[in-house]
Protein backbone atom coordinates (compact mmCIF):
# COMPACT_ATOMS: atom_id res chain seq x y z
CA UNK A 1 0.00 0.00 0.00
CA UNK A 2 1.46 3.82 -0.74
CA UNK A 3 0.81 6.13 1.91
CA UNK A 4 0.06 9.75 1.55
CA UNK A 5 1.75 11.89 3.65
CA UNK A 6 -0.03 14.98 5.46
CA UNK A 7 1.34 18.70 5.72
CA UNK A 8 3.02 17.43 9.33
CA UNK A 9 4.16 14.40 7.94
CA UNK A 10 5.67 15.75 5.20
CA UNK A 11 7.54 18.82 7.12
CA UNK A 12 9.12 16.13 9.31
CA UNK A 13 10.09 14.21 6.22
CA UNK A 14 11.57 17.32 4.73
CA UNK A 15 13.62 18.26 8.49
CA UNK A 16 15.02 14.45 8.49
CA UNK A 17 16.07 14.82 4.77
CA UNK A 18 17.58 18.50 5.12
CA UNK A 19 20.05 16.78 7.96
CA UNK A 20 20.84 14.29 5.95
CA UNK A 21 22.12 16.37 2.81
CA UNK A 22 24.73 18.24 5.65
CA UNK A 23 25.71 14.56 6.62
CA UNK A 24 26.28 13.83 3.24
CA UNK A 25 27.86 17.37 2.30
CA UNK A 26 30.38 16.75 5.23
CA UNK A 27 31.15 13.37 4.02
CA UNK A 28 31.67 14.78 0.94
CA UNK A 29 34.33 16.96 2.19
CA UNK A 30 35.82 14.16 4.58
CA UNK A 31 37.01 11.76 1.63
CA UNK A 32 40.28 11.18 0.50
CA UNK A 33 43.14 8.82 0.22
CA UNK A 34 44.22 7.01 3.23
CA UNK A 35 41.20 7.21 5.52
CA UNK A 36 39.40 3.68 5.81
CA UNK A 37 36.13 3.26 5.10
CA UNK A 38 35.03 2.49 9.16
CA UNK A 39 36.64 5.93 9.37
CA UNK A 40 34.09 7.26 7.14
CA UNK A 41 31.21 5.53 9.33
CA UNK A 42 32.56 6.65 12.27
CA UNK A 43 31.97 9.99 11.18
CA UNK A 44 29.10 9.54 9.44
CA UNK A 45 27.33 8.11 12.62
CA UNK A 46 28.60 10.95 14.97
CA UNK A 47 27.28 13.56 12.33
CA UNK A 48 23.85 12.02 12.31
CA UNK A 49 23.53 11.70 15.82
CA UNK A 50 24.82 15.63 16.72
CA UNK A 51 22.10 16.63 14.29
CA UNK A 52 19.43 14.83 15.90
CA UNK A 53 18.85 11.57 14.27
CA UNK A 54 19.35 8.11 14.54
CA UNK A 55 20.71 6.29 11.90
CA UNK A 56 18.50 4.01 9.89
CA UNK A 57 20.89 2.01 8.45
CA UNK A 58 22.44 0.40 12.03
CA UNK A 59 21.31 -2.67 12.42
CA UNK A 60 18.79 -2.70 10.08
CA UNK A 61 17.89 -6.53 9.30
CA UNK A 62 21.14 -7.09 11.36
CA UNK A 63 23.53 -4.67 9.11
CA UNK A 64 26.18 -3.63 11.40
CA UNK A 65 26.64 -0.08 10.23
CA UNK A 66 24.71 3.60 10.07
CA UNK A 67 27.00 4.36 6.46
CA UNK A 68 27.16 2.03 3.74
CA UNK A 69 30.22 2.52 2.02
CA UNK A 70 30.73 0.38 -1.07
CA UNK A 71 33.99 0.96 -2.97
CA UNK A 72 34.84 0.47 -7.19
CA UNK A 73 32.84 -2.83 -8.22
CA UNK A 74 30.68 -2.42 -4.85
CA UNK A 75 27.37 -1.12 -6.09
CA UNK A 76 26.13 -1.09 -2.64
CA UNK A 77 25.66 -2.40 0.75
CA UNK A 78 29.39 -2.33 1.54
CA UNK A 79 30.30 -3.21 5.14
CA UNK A 80 32.61 -0.50 6.56
CA UNK A 81 35.73 -2.07 7.54
CA UNK A 82 38.72 -0.60 9.47
CA UNK A 83 41.47 -2.41 6.71
CA UNK A 84 39.54 -1.15 3.94
CA UNK A 85 41.58 1.77 2.91
CA UNK A 86 40.35 4.44 0.04
CA UNK A 87 43.53 4.65 -2.53
CA UNK A 88 43.83 7.36 -5.10
CA UNK A 89 42.03 6.66 -8.05
CA UNK A 90 39.06 4.82 -6.44
CA UNK A 91 35.20 5.59 -6.50
CA UNK A 92 33.30 5.16 -3.50
CA UNK A 93 29.26 5.27 -2.81
CA UNK A 94 27.99 6.47 0.54
CA UNK A 95 24.42 5.17 1.09
CA UNK A 96 22.73 6.85 4.53
CA UNK A 97 19.80 7.83 5.78
CA UNK A 98 18.44 8.89 9.32
CA UNK A 99 15.06 8.76 11.61
CA UNK A 100 14.25 12.73 12.71
CA UNK A 101 11.04 12.13 14.99
CA UNK A 102 9.83 8.90 13.98
CA UNK A 103 10.81 9.97 10.05
CA UNK A 104 13.08 8.57 7.31
CA UNK A 105 15.13 10.31 5.34
CA UNK A 106 17.55 8.29 2.66
CA UNK A 107 20.24 9.23 0.24
CA UNK A 108 23.45 7.93 -1.61
CA UNK A 109 26.43 9.78 -3.64
CA UNK A 110 29.41 8.04 -5.62
CA UNK A 111 32.23 9.94 -4.92
CA UNK A 112 35.87 10.12 -6.55
CA UNK A 113 38.71 9.60 -4.54
CA UNK A 114 41.12 11.62 -5.47
CA UNK A 115 42.18 12.09 -8.85
CA UNK A 116 40.29 9.47 -11.23
CA UNK A 117 39.96 8.26 -14.56
CA UNK A 118 38.09 9.96 -17.09
CA UNK A 119 35.98 7.05 -17.85
CA UNK A 120 35.24 6.87 -13.70
CA UNK A 121 33.77 10.24 -13.91
CA UNK A 122 31.41 9.71 -16.79
CA UNK A 123 30.08 7.16 -14.73
CA UNK A 124 29.65 8.83 -11.74
CA UNK A 125 28.04 11.98 -13.91
CA UNK A 126 25.96 9.92 -15.92
CA UNK A 127 24.13 8.07 -13.24
CA UNK A 128 24.01 11.47 -11.45
CA UNK A 129 22.30 13.13 -14.53
CA UNK A 130 19.52 9.93 -14.69
CA UNK A 131 18.12 10.80 -11.58
CA UNK A 132 17.67 14.04 -13.06
CA UNK A 133 16.36 12.76 -16.01
CA UNK A 134 13.96 10.29 -13.87
CA UNK A 135 12.45 12.84 -11.92
CA UNK A 136 11.50 15.24 -14.70
CA UNK A 137 8.67 12.30 -15.18
CA UNK A 138 7.70 12.83 -11.02
CA UNK A 139 4.69 14.79 -11.87
CA UNK A 140 1.72 14.17 -10.20
CA UNK A 141 -0.92 12.67 -12.89
CA UNK A 142 1.73 10.97 -14.53
CA UNK A 143 2.39 6.75 -13.43
CA UNK A 144 5.31 5.23 -11.67
CA UNK A 145 6.78 3.82 -13.75
CA UNK A 146 7.67 7.02 -16.26
CA UNK A 147 10.52 7.82 -14.07
CA UNK A 148 12.28 4.19 -14.39
CA UNK A 149 11.68 4.28 -17.82
CA UNK A 150 13.35 7.98 -18.52
CA UNK A 151 16.03 6.30 -16.05
CA UNK A 152 16.35 3.52 -18.60
CA UNK A 153 16.27 5.67 -21.81
CA UNK A 154 19.00 8.27 -21.03
CA UNK A 155 21.39 5.27 -19.57
CA UNK A 156 20.51 3.31 -22.77
CA UNK A 157 22.59 5.10 -25.33
CA UNK A 158 26.06 4.96 -22.96
CA UNK A 159 26.40 1.34 -22.95
CA UNK A 160 26.29 0.86 -18.89
CA UNK A 161 24.65 -1.84 -17.01
CA UNK A 162 21.30 -0.91 -15.26
CA UNK A 163 21.21 -3.34 -12.30
CA UNK A 164 17.62 -4.93 -11.71
CA UNK A 165 18.30 -6.58 -8.19
CA UNK A 166 17.70 -3.41 -6.35
CA UNK A 167 14.84 -0.98 -6.97
CA UNK A 168 13.82 2.22 -5.45
CA UNK A 169 11.30 2.53 -2.76
CA UNK A 170 8.56 4.79 -0.96
CA UNK A 171 10.07 6.33 2.35
CA UNK A 172 8.44 7.69 5.34
CA UNK A 173 7.78 6.09 8.82
CA UNK A 174 9.73 2.84 7.77
CA UNK A 175 12.79 2.85 5.12
CA UNK A 176 11.38 0.94 2.88
CA UNK A 177 8.00 1.59 2.09
CA UNK A 178 5.54 0.59 -0.94
CA UNK A 179 5.91 1.48 -4.20
CA UNK A 180 9.17 -0.21 -5.87
CA UNK A 181 10.47 1.68 -8.35
CA UNK A 182 12.64 0.24 -10.85
CA UNK A 183 15.09 1.87 -13.01
CA UNK A 184 14.98 -0.50 -15.62
CA UNK A 185 12.22 0.01 -18.91
CA UNK A 186 8.85 -1.22 -17.68
CA UNK A 187 5.96 -2.56 -20.33
CA UNK A 188 2.93 -1.64 -17.36
CA UNK A 189 2.61 2.17 -16.43
CA UNK A 190 2.51 1.13 -12.66
CA UNK A 191 0.17 3.10 -9.99
CA UNK A 192 -0.67 6.77 -10.28
CA UNK A 193 1.72 9.75 -9.41
CA UNK A 194 -0.43 11.51 -6.51
CA UNK A 195 0.78 14.61 -4.45
CA UNK A 196 2.06 13.73 -1.11
CA UNK A 197 3.85 10.46 -2.29
CA UNK A 198 7.66 10.53 -0.38
CA UNK A 199 9.84 8.48 -2.75
CA UNK A 200 13.74 7.33 -2.94
CA UNK A 201 14.60 7.25 -6.36
CA UNK A 202 18.17 5.56 -6.77
CA UNK A 203 19.72 4.47 -9.98
CA UNK A 204 22.34 1.59 -9.90
CA UNK A 205 24.36 2.00 -12.74
CA UNK A 206 27.52 -0.52 -13.92
CA UNK A 207 30.22 0.22 -16.59
CA UNK A 208 29.88 -3.20 -17.67
CA UNK A 209 26.88 -5.72 -17.43
CA UNK A 210 24.10 -5.05 -15.16
CA UNK A 211 24.41 -8.56 -13.60
CA UNK A 212 25.67 -8.55 -9.55
CA UNK A 213 26.63 -11.16 -7.27
CA UNK A 214 26.39 -10.77 -3.43
CA UNK A 215 29.36 -11.39 -1.26
CA UNK A 216 29.32 -13.97 1.47
CA UNK A 217 28.95 -11.65 3.86
CA UNK A 218 24.99 -11.43 2.55
CA UNK A 219 25.09 -7.96 2.20
CA UNK A 220 27.78 -6.31 -0.34
CA UNK A 221 26.54 -6.30 -3.70
CA UNK A 222 29.43 -6.24 -6.40
CA UNK A 223 29.48 -6.29 -10.28
CA UNK A 224 29.43 -9.85 -11.87
CA UNK A 225 32.33 -8.46 -13.74
CA UNK A 226 34.32 -6.59 -11.66
CA UNK A 227 33.33 -3.37 -13.48
CA UNK A 228 32.78 0.14 -11.46
CA UNK A 229 29.17 0.94 -10.46
CA UNK A 230 27.41 4.09 -9.11
CA UNK A 231 24.91 5.17 -7.14
CA UNK A 232 22.65 8.39 -7.12
CA UNK A 233 19.68 8.52 -4.44
CA UNK A 234 17.42 11.03 -3.88
CA UNK A 235 14.04 11.08 -1.35
CA UNK A 236 11.42 13.52 -3.27
CA UNK A 237 8.26 14.43 -3.04
CA UNK A 238 5.34 14.58 -5.43
CA UNK A 239 3.58 17.93 -5.15
CA UNK A 240 0.05 19.00 -6.21
CA UNK A 241 1.54 21.23 -9.33
CA UNK A 242 4.96 21.32 -11.20
CA UNK A 243 8.08 19.08 -10.18
CA UNK A 244 8.61 17.16 -7.22
CA UNK A 245 10.83 18.61 -3.76
CA UNK A 246 14.01 16.97 -3.70
CA UNK A 247 14.15 16.83 -0.13
CA UNK A 248 17.65 15.75 0.69
CA UNK A 249 19.44 18.45 -1.67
Amino acid sequence: MIIIKNEHEIELIRESCRRLSVVHKELEAFIRPGISTRDIDIKGDLLIRQLGGIPNFLHYNGYPASICVSVNDEVVHGIPSKNRILQEGDIVSLDAGMIYQGYHSDAARTHAVGAISPEAQKLIDVTRESFFEGIKQAVAGNHLYDISNAIAAYIKPHGYGIVRDLVGHGVGTRLHEDPQIPNFAQTKRGPKLRPGMTLAVEPMINMGRADVNWLDDDWTVVTADGSLSAHYENTILITEDGAPEILTL
